[in-house]
């Protein structure tokens, strides 16, 4: 529970016009810092690397569908999954929304993913979902963008992720995320060789360069759900984890 006080409505003024300029600083150094991403340099993509999509096989270039941006929500779900990682589901509940308008906007977002084509288009359907969605399974792009793990690197105990080596026993079956993996048809170890992100790049003049990439909580602003509950008074409120898939909830 979030600590509270009650007063008058001059009281909640007061405060309110207090929140208002913290609020405002908060949207100018947001602007700053999108302005700090856009000014990365461009690294350009070498690779051939192949993806597995419904139209069949492309290159990373086609997945820009024509268009000069693209922007890729690195979806966990691995081969050993039965269903994709609930986490990223909630993420993903508000991709279909905004898949119209970045379109038409010069900019393709899709989900890519290390799991079967025919696996993932099963969960699609389950979840009613439309946006594009490719498997990188066969390919190294996974790897080289810090999503997916192989046995050997999991099992050497150290890993690069979000810009630092992450260390450490895996988690034990009774923790959140052995919940989360027993969610996803896998044990601990099978569900954590795959892990979340966001990849963006760009084309020009024929060639594909990588722009920007984020993980972990960078990935908070994608998660609508986690904006709408910022802004309640009891705030994220969280014991732990309770989100399941949509068409999980009793009342689903």
């Amino acid at each position: 529970m979030t600590q509270h006080a009650t007063g008058t409505r001059e009281d909640w003024l007061a405060a309110r016009l207090e929140l208002l300029e913290a609020e405002k600083a908060l949207t100018r150094r947001s602007d700053e810092v999108a302005r700090q991403r856009q000014g990365l340099p461009w690294v350009r993509i070498a690779k051939d690397y192949r993806f597995e999509t419904e139209a069949g096989d492309a290159s990373l270039g086609d997945l820009f569908a024509g268009r000069s941006q693209l922007m890729i929500y690195h979806f966990m779900f691995g081969p050993e999954y039965t269903a994709g990682c609930p986490s990223c589901s909630a993420i993903a509940d508000g991709f279909d929304g905004s898949v119209v308008h970045l379109a038409n906007h010069d900019v393709t977002l899709m989900a890519v993913s290390y799991a079967p084509l025919a696996a993932i288009q099963d969960y699609k359907r389950r979840m009613g979902w439309t946006f594009p969605w490719a498997s990188a399974r066969g390919s190294d792009f996974n790897f080289d963008f810090a999503v997916s793990l192989s046995e050997d690197q999991q099992r050497g105990g150290r890993v690069d992720y979000n810009y630092a080596p992450r260390e450490g026993a895996l988690p034990p079956a009774d923790s959140p995320v052995g919940q989360m993996a027993a969610s996803c048809g896998t044990d601990v170890a099978g569900y954590t060789r795959q892990l979340p992100g966001m990849s963006v790049f760009a084309r020009e003049d024929g060639a594909v360069y990588h722009t920007y990439s984020t993980y972990a909580r960078g990935l908070d602003g994608l998660w609508a759900m986690y904006q709408w509950l910022d802004r309640a008074p009891l705030g994220r409120n969280e014991p732990g984890i309770w989100w399941k898939r949509h068409d999980e909830y009793e009342d689903a």
